[in-house]
């Protein structure tokens, strides 16, 4: 007689229940009529269960089958499919940048890559009572409840290759608070008297289409603005730098009204500047159209005929 394990499994199943149980891991719950928005191991065991797949099963064997594949749709991940029909091509435009391209050219040596965005609505939260430091076996104590004391606007440029930092606080964002952080730029050595400076932008209003293009390049003729595809900030290098901000100095944010916010963010700034080095960008064009076609050919077709 074949020996069975606490949780009522054979120790060897067969091959089709392993793929049985999967197939249900790797289904919509919707699919399933389940009115859930994800799957956990409980929910995979009982539905098993209730299909005949198996007559008793632990969750830790389903856990273990899963892992075989690295399945796991108790956890879940956001995306978005491209929606520019240009995506390609603005995104390639660049990526040859940071690779020092344009046109087909190399870029001349007093030529410059600005990467530029704000960092919007960063609030000031005092906390009600100070926090409680490290101890032994006790992490950082932070006080749930705290006081809302404003929120201000955070603008930079990252200079790709020279691993630059510009940056000021602003009371929000827009047109005139950006524009500040581009004359604060260019007239600074090199940029000033640069052939060209190229800054990386997204679609934000303060920096959108068309106009903005004309109405930057009237007042600093060597400045070329490039646009990214719609919904392709993660091309754009500053939101790294913005990501260290947010992990090193604003979680958890404790600050006591919007001066010592805005002094804290400059001070790391150039702490941060200090240390500096150009990152070590590996994404390529040839990456970008090998995601593209996997991309492609996941896309549902509303999704497509929606583009």
């Amino acid at each position: 007689m074949r020996r069975r394990r606490a949780g009522g499994e054979s120790p060897l199943s067969p091959p089709r229940v392993v793929a049985e149980v999967k197939a249900l891991a790797c289904a919509l719950p919707r699919e399933l009529g389940l009115p859930l928005s994800r799957l956990s191991r409980a929910d995979i065991r009982q539905l098993a269960i209730e299909r005949g797949i198996v007559a008793e099963i632990s969750a830790t064997t389903i856990w273990r089958w899963l892992c075989e594949d690295a399945i796991r749709p108790w956890r879940h991940r956001s995306w978005i499919f491209p929606r520019d029909p240009d995506f390609a091509a603005k995104a390639g435009v660049v990526l040859d940048l940071y690779q020092r391209r344009f046109d087909g050219e190399p870029l001349a040596p007093d030529e410059y890559v600005i990467c530029a965005d704000e960092k919007t609505s960063i609030q000031a939260r005092q906390r009600i009572h100070p926090s409680a430091p490290v101890g032994p076996g006790r992490p950082l104590r932070v006080e749930h409840e705290y006081e809302r004391m404003g929120a201000l606007a955070y603008l930079a440029a990252w200079d790709v290759q020279r691993a630059r930092l510009y940056g000021r606080c602003e009371p929000g964002s827009g047109i005139a608070p950006f524009d500040r952080l581009v004359e604060q730029v260019m007239l600074s050595p090199p940029y000033c008297c640069a052939s060209r400076v190229f800054w990386i932008v997204d679609n934000g209003s303060s920096h959108r289409g068309q106009r903005s293009i004309e109405r930057l390049q009237s007042r600093w003729p060597n400045l070329v603005l490039v646009h990214l595809p719609v919904h392709a900030s993660w091309l754009n290098q500053i939101e790294i730098y913005f990501s260290i901000l947010q992990r090193k100095l604003l979680t958890p944010n404790d600050f006591a009204d919007l001066a010592a916010l805005e002094d804290a963010i400059l001070a790391f700034e150039r702490r941060y500047q200090q240390i500096a080095k150009p990152f070590d960008w590996k994404f390529t064009r040839a990456d970008l159209n090998r995601l593209l076609a996997r991309v492609a050919a996941e896309q549902p077709a509303p999704a497509l005929l929606a583009a």
